[in-house]
């Protein structure tokens, strides 16, 4: 349903107003008589699959974990998961067939990891996300826990009782992660851009000129360079098409290069994305544009830029 299909791209959980943005309310009324869609608060939204957590993680003697407790905290992950996460006691063995529909971890959990009897606290998920899930990942959970206001500085204090590589695992991504970023789809698109040499991409950034402002998903300021994650389906009025249009016009007019990219593109074909990112850096490059080593930019025009 496209109730459904809205939520999974908004990141699992989303306002009402995000969710008219997508779809008609018609569509998650529908959503919501069918049990797809349930609501969590007054205004706010998620999958179903909440009660199937609590259920598996008490039918085995685990705590509901990763993705699914982040969900239950209200945080947006990258692709919402259709079996719960949860996390049972090392070397503990389960019955035949008692994993089944479920994705297991084995780890021990000190008895403040878990809340409520059943889920595991906002650090501890945190936590949990950056060790075990991709880069890209623990970076959208990451992102969105810092906007639900979780404190970095708890997660870090947290994380210095685990061993060395433990603790880089989940220092590289609170390194990266940024409260900033809007949604997953840019938090993942940031991840990849995060693999470019010679790029420093930041979210939400405003480009002001006298005459000129725009506020975009990703740019770096010094090598101009625009990196949009394009919700084009979630705003079809035409007055916020011609906003858009007129947007980036006044930016490449203004020398700075936009790269657009779709959900699905950034979702399920990274190396597409990574390459396209790859090649508008060449082209600084070859523009006499770069980054050097040392984070200096140099190059004709940035250095009358600045």
């Amino acid at each position: 349903m496209r109730a459904v299909t809205a939520l999974v791209r908004l990141g699992g959980t989303a306002t009402r107003r995000q969710l008219r943005l997508a779809v008609h309310w018609r569509h998650i009324d529908a959503a919501l008589g069918a049990g797809l869609v349930v609501r969590t608060s007054h205004g706010h939204y998620c999958l179903a699959g909440t009660d199937a957590a609590r259920a598996a993680a008490h039918r085995l003697s685990a705590a509901a974990s990763h993705t699914t407790a982040a969900q239950h905290w209200g945080w947006k992950v990258r692709l919402p998961s259709t079996e719960p996460h949860v996390t049972v006691r090392s070397k503990r063995s389960l019955p035949t067939g008692a994993s089944d529909g479920v994705i297991v971890h084995w780890r021990d959990l000190d008895p403040d990891d878990v809340t409520d009897g059943w889920v595991t606290t906002p650090v501890r998920t945190v936590i949990d996300c950056c060790l075990d899930l991709p880069f890209d990942e623990a970076l959208a959970v990451a992102d969105s826990a810092l906007r639900s206001g979780l404190g970095r500085g708890a997660v870090v204090e947290r994380a210095a009782w685990l061993g060395p590589r433990q603790r880089s695992r989940v220092a590289r991504v609170m390194g990266a992660a940024d409260r900033r970023a809007a949604n997953p789809f840019e938090s993942v698109l940031r991840a990849i851009a995060q693999e470019v040499a010679g790029l420093v991409a930041e979210p939400q950034t405003r480009i002001r000129y006298d005459d000129f402002y725009a506020r975009v998903d990703l740019a770096d300021e010094a090598l101009r360079i625009v990196l949009e994650a394009d919700s084009h389906e979630f705003h079809t009025e035409r007055r916020a098409f011609d906003r858009d249009c007129r947007r980036y016009n006044g930016l490449i007019t203004r020398d700075w290069l936009v790269l657009r990219f779709t959900w699905e593109q950034v979702m399920f074909e990274p190396e597409v994305v990574r390459r396209a990112i790859e090649d508008v850096v060449v082209l600084r490059r070859s523009q006499g544009i770069r980054r050097l080593r040392t984070g200096r930019v140099t190059g004709t025009r940035s250095e009358k830029a600045s």
